[in-house]
């Protein structure tokens, strides 16, 4: 479909924090998406901004002595260089602190008021007495009320369970270190259940969802057509103090950041009309029954801001009136050799920290080859990446060009295009399956049509051999010719590749007189241009250079950079208990597991009614255990050199009950205690608190 109008946005990063290798995973699917629709020729507009409100912004404003103001104004242009130097290509990047948003939540929220969607209802909520402000659920630590596991978000825990702020034992704000208050204060809701049918139609039928995030939505929060799962109220208010906008009709309240956020699309939007003398109902139409044909809006998001994206957002706009995305494009997480990024282990690596060392072309392409239209996760194997870029561009595209263009400097490309077995023609054909794979997003499958282009250039380059040509008397023209193919055949590729690689389209460009502006380009062969002198066009990826990224990386974190952050009183009362490092070093935490694996271990609470030395062992005591009832255990356990037997008698200890029998020389161990420390007389039993009864389980 030719000159079709495009509105594309991508999340809007929280201007909180420097942009990682992670978020560029969204910001590059993105500008690639971009690139490749203006390459078609089709009208599209890339918008984006800055997410700036909220408590974490103005805590952040307040520790570093800067107004919120300043705060977001300074990350911001750290944010926008960052992206720049990724050759990520805003048409307009704005702010959701500025006027033009200002103005459109006014304008949205009268219209989602005097729909009826709106209602008060009083919160309880945590309140910091130090800070004097009401604790988001991330500014919260304390111990799950279901597990009891300790210093868990104030949301869920590690472990899977899910509460309210409220319900955590013993929480602690992470803003001070004070223990909390639990305050009521009225918020208002949207009531999301109001528009239930109209959001199960638009995830039905409207086909702008992957098919898993429709089933997703489908079965977590929709529930099916004949028993509808009722959606829950909303809360999109915040109560003072906070960094926003406050609610006209509700003085004191702020709207959530959440709720601001995405009208952030439509302000940026707006800022690039006024700017370009454009209508923003050209670029933002009124709600439609059908799509509109006017413009196609589309966002792209990461798989954790699903729910928001596609159940709330939808539900604003079709309230206000105003054209729903043509597609929604979900992506899934990045990770780095196998495992979360993880800031303690140095692979949350700054977009910045790569910059000092990396080409960005390098990171484009390895995710451009990594990434489906499937909402999947996918690896950054670092060695894996030196070896892709390194065999792939260097090896196999650029090669093409290396190894020709100086052969034809003087000469420059022949008059007419040399007879090339179908070379030129079977690349052309290969244009609208390319195409087609850019457009649903699946850059994976689109990178391999292309290295298969450049897999059959290569053995043309290596059975003509031009640079033996050139020493050759009478093969100057067909010296001309090969070179003319080859580098032909690179250019097709370098089109083709365009959208992920922008600088070596621009290279080459210049190298051949001819800039890339079109896609179509790649149909016909160009003849009888000059060739300028050739330059690297690109390196290749040196693993000192990767591992001096890493270490990097690391050395910010192990400096306290990219570290949580922490109030002076919350470091006061950390250093009160002078807890060191060490244990933890010696032994980091192991992987994550699910609540499932968890469940496996049956601990339980008993009572040691017997201990004493087992002859012949240099390190074990045999203890018997009661578990209430008379139900006893016997256990051989690594403990010789902390305990004296007769001390242990009448101890309530931890107990692991379901471990597998042990068969051992002295007899068999039928599960064993829980202990902490490095062993030997650094043995240190783990007791319940009083009021623990033998057979209870640990949960």
């Amino acid at each position: 479909m030719p000159d079709r109008r495009m509105l594309v946005t991508s999340a809007l990063p929280y201007a909180n924090g420097p942009i990682h290798i992670g978020h560029l995973v969204e910001y590059l699917q993105t500008d690639i998406w971009v690139r490749f629709q203006k390459l078609r020729g089709n009208r599209c507009v890339y918008v984006c901004a800055d997410d700036t409100h909220g408590t974490a912004i103005m805590m952040s404003a307040r520790k570093a002595g800067v107004s919120e103001e300043e705060f977001i104004a300074r990350m911001s242009e750290e944010h926008q260089a960052d992206f720049a130097d990724f050759l990520i290509e805003f048409d307009n990047y704005g702010s959701t602190n500025s006027d033009e948003n200002h103005q459109l939540c006014g304008e949205l929220w009268s219209r989602i008021r005097q729909a009826g969607l709106v209602k008060e209802k009083d919160v309880e909520q945590l309140y910091d007495p130090e800070a004097k402000t009401f604790l988001a659920d991330r500014f919260v630590r304390g111990t799950c009320p279901h597990c009891g596991l300790t210093n868990q978000h104030g949301d869920s825990c590690d472990n899977g369970h899910t509460y309210s702020p409220a319900e955590l034992v013993d929480p602690v704000s992470a803003l001070s270190g004070a223990t909390p208050e639990v305050r009521s204060a009225p918020h208002l809701f949207i009531e999301l259940e109001q528009l239930h049918g109209f959001l199960r139609e638009w995830v039905d039928t409207a086909e702008a969802l992957q098919p898993e995030i429709a089933n997703y939505l489908k079965g977590h929060f929709l529930g099916p057509k004949d028993k509808p799962q009722e959606l829950r109220d909303w809360d999109v208010s915040r109560p003072a103090p906070y960094f926003g906008f406050e609610i006209p009709d509700s003085p004191g309240n702020y709207w959530y950041v959440w709720f601001d956020a995405p009208i952030g699309y439509i302000a940026s939007t707006q800022q690039w009309c006024d700017r370009h003398g454009e209508q923003l109902d050209d670029w933002w139409p009124p709600f439609s029954e059908k799509p509109s044909d006017a413009c196609e809006i589309h966002h792209f998001i990461g798989k954790d801001i699903t729910y928001f994206h596609t159940l709330f957002w939808p539900g604003m706009l079709r309230t206000a009136g105003l054209s729903l995305p043509a597609k929604v494009h979900v992506h899934g997480f990045l990770t780095v050799d196998g495992e979360k990024m993880s800031k303690s282990k140095g692979t949350l690596v700054a977009a910045r920290t790569y910059l000092n060392h990396l080409d960005p072309q390098s990171l484009r392409y390895y995710y451009a080859s990594k990434l489906s239209a499937r909402v999947d996760d996918f690896d950054l194997t670092l060695d894996d990446f030196v070896t892709k870029v390194n065999t792939d561009l260097v090896g196999k595209v650029v090669n093409l060009a290396s190894r020709t263009a100086k052969f034809v400097e003087k000469t420059g490309l022949s008059a007419q295009y040399p007879e090339d077995g179908g070379l030129f023609q079977k690349g052309a054909a290969a244009g609208e399956e390319i195409a087609a794979a850019y457009e649903r997003c699946d850059y994976s499958q689109a990178m391999r049509l292309i290295l298969a282009l450049a897999d059959r250039a290569n053995p043309f380059v290596e059975e003509n051999k031009p640079w033996e040509l050139r020493k050759e008397a009478g093969q100057a023209q067909r010296l001309q010719d090969v070179c003319s193919i080859a580098l032909n055949l690179y250019r097709q590729i370098a089109i083709y590749l365009a959208p992920v690689l922008p600088k070596l389209a621009e290279q080459t460009g210049d190298l051949l007189n001819d800039p890339i502006n079109f896609w179509d380009q790649a149909q016909r062969p160009l003849v009888g241009t000059p060739v300028a002198k050739f330059t690297h066009l690109m390196q290749r990826l040196d693993p000192s250079k990767v591992q001096a990224m890493m270490d990097e990386s690391k050395e910010a974190t192990s400096n306290g950079d990219d570290k949580p952050e922490v109030s002076e009183a919350l470091a006061a009362a950390l250093a009160k208990y002078d807890d060191g490092p060490e244990p933890l070093e010696k032994e980091p935490l192991t992987g994550e597991c699910v609540f499932e694996d968890f469940l496996k271990v049956d601990l339980r609470i008993a009572r040691v009614v017997e201990a004493s030395h087992v002859e012949g062992a240099d390190k074990l005591l045999q203890l018997t255990l009661s578990l209430g009832g008379g139900a006893t255990r016997n256990v051989f356990a690594g403990i010789k050199n902390a305990y004296e037997p007769e001390k242990l008698v009448g101890r309530l200890v931890m107990y692991v009950a379901n471990l597998a029998p042990r068969k051992m020389k002295f007899g068999v161990s039928h599960g064993m205690v829980a202990a902490s420390g490095p062993g030997g007389e650094e043995v240190y039993l783990l007791s319940p608190d009083e009021g623990a009864k033998p057979g209870q389980r640990v949960h």
